[in-house]
């Protein structure tokens, strides 16, 4: 998966909404599988963003906003920040298992995985291979950790993240996101939806 360790800030980005609207969609398309592997976003700057512009769009979504995004120079950073949530919305929309099944699975391992969307690990293997179609349900629930994982990246490194799934969250009633998302949970449960925002609190925050 590729690292978002940002050490340095460039103009236009260093204004704090458009660092964190930018951030989180780096963290979005890394763990989606949209981003090379292995490689390292330390500054958070223009080209930054039209790098994961170009590679986002080999996935088919947002076309019109990454293009716009990918041709930036200069002008109002309003209109930057609308593009990017543009290209995040897409992205939080747009399931990607045959990207997105390789990334969490170097991330997470494979117990792990396979536990957290409720198939075996015989199946896992079948459907992150493309022996076989993933099932549409498999599928949403690959994408919202995919959206979880998205969120952590910026805070933990991998083991960080694993051992995130396991520690109980007085958030949660004292219930460890791997509890909370455990047999065949779906996205749109509200259990599931207090993990992601979870998730979400670390955009703003230190790792805790």
């Amino acid at each position: 998966m590729s690292e978002i360790r940002i050490k340095a800030v460039r103009e236009p980005l260093a204004r704090p909404y458009l660092a964190r609207a930018a951030v989180t969609t780096l963290g979005r398309s890394a763990a989606m599988g949209l981003l090379p592997e292995r490689q390292v976003v330390e500054t958070l700057d223009l080209d930054a963003l039209r790098a994961m512009a170009r590679h986002i769009g080999e996935a088919g979504v947002a076309s019109a906003a990454l293009a716009e995004l990918t041709a930036w120079t200069r002008g109002d950073p309003r209109r930057l920040k609308v593009l990017l949530e543009q290209v995040d919305q897409a992205l939080v929309a747009s399931p990607v298992p045959d990207r997105e099944w390789g990334e969490l699975l170097r991330l997470l391992g494979e117990p792990l995985l396979a536990a957290l969307v409720s198939v075996s690990r015989s199946s896992l293997r079948r459907y992150a291979a493309r022996q076989r179609a993933t099932p549409d349900a498999v599928a949403a629930r690959l994408h919202h950790l995919a959206l979880v994982v998205g969120n952590l990246a910026g805070s933990y490194n991998a083991y960080g993240i694993r051992r995130w799934f396991e520690r109980r969250r007085a958030r949660l009633k004292g219930r460890a996101p791997r509890e909370v998302l455990k047999g065949t949970w779906s996205p749109d449960a509200q259990s599931s939806r207090e993990v992601l925002a979870l998730s979400e609190a670390l955009l703003d925050a230190p790792a805790t």
